[in-house]
């Protein structure tokens, strides 16, 4: 099933904790020259123009990204609102950067950047804005791409999994997939983005991943939004994040609250 498309959502409360968090992890890791390898398991379009009828028709960036002024982006964190900056200036002032746009902000020319996407609207899009000899693009299962390509050249690096949720069983999926992942590539620096529903379907993947993980250094934050519909939340879990790297208080900034 093929159905989502992010379009609808970009620039959301639960993109602004998992682009600024991404932030933070290229831009510490990119302060040394050494090389690095970047992958995400569902890229989709990269690029998103929040004045397009789909942004406005859920209105979800109003409560996320719409409603951080540049103090509370300086706060939360000053490499994601860099990387928002950059594609302002570029583009228009409506648009926002996906996770594959924070990742080319942030990497060199001497850096890999894989972007797997498997709806074919999403990846046609996604083509015509990332173009660059160092980015490699795969119209193919992500979780299946990733792992054929690891361990990859240079080990050192990242992986990104982002998928929707469509699939009920995407929820089992992922810990078998970091399972092996990590065989294969023990050394990369993984970042997981789950939304937090009423169901709470996410809390038995993040037991056994915890549990499965337990010898690795873990990283886990949860921010609430209590006036979203449908999504009541986000949550990030990273292993093999880079020693000094320090994430920013999500919750002071984006936990999202009905007024008293």
């Amino acid at each position: 099933m093929l159905s989502y498309q992010h379009l609808y959502h970009a620039g959301c409360a639960a993109d602004v904790h998992k682009h600024a968090a991404l932030a933070a992890l290229l831009s510490h890791m990119t302060r040394k020259d050494k090389a690095l390898t970047y992958m995400e398991t569902h890229a989709a379009r990269g690029l998103y123009n929040l004045s397009d009828a789909a942004s406005l028709k859920t209105g979800e960036a109003d409560s996320g990204i719409n409603r951080l002024s540049a103090a509370d982006l300086e706060r939360l964190n000053p490499d994601f609102k860099e990387a928002l900056q950059h594609v302002r200036h570029t583009y228009t002032p409506q648009h926002y950067p996906g996770s594959p746009f924070i990742a080319r902000h942030f990497l060199r020319d001497h850096d890999s950047i894989h972007l797997c996407e498997l709806h074919p609207q999403e990846f046609a899009a996604l083509k015509t804005v990332m173009t660059s000899k160092n980015i490699f693009l795969h119209h193919k299962d992500g979780y299946e791409t990733v792992l054929s390509l690891s361990p990859p050249t240079p080990r050192r690096g990242v992986v990104l999994i982002d998928p929707s949720y469509e699939i009920k069983d995407e929820y089992n999926q992922i810990p078998a997939f970091f399972s092996k992942l990590l065989s294969l590539w023990p050394e990369a620096s993984v970042m997981l983005w789950y939304p937090i529903l009423s169901e709470n379907r996410h809390k038995p993947m993040m037991d056994t991943l915890k549990s499965q993980c337990g010898n690795l250094r873990q990283w886990h934050d949860e921010v609430i939004f209590e006036n979203n519909k449908g999504m009541e939340g986000s949550g990030l879990f990273a292993v093999n994040m880079p020693y000094g790297l320090t994430f920013p208080d999500f919750k002071a900034v984006l936990e999202i609250t009905e007024p008293s």
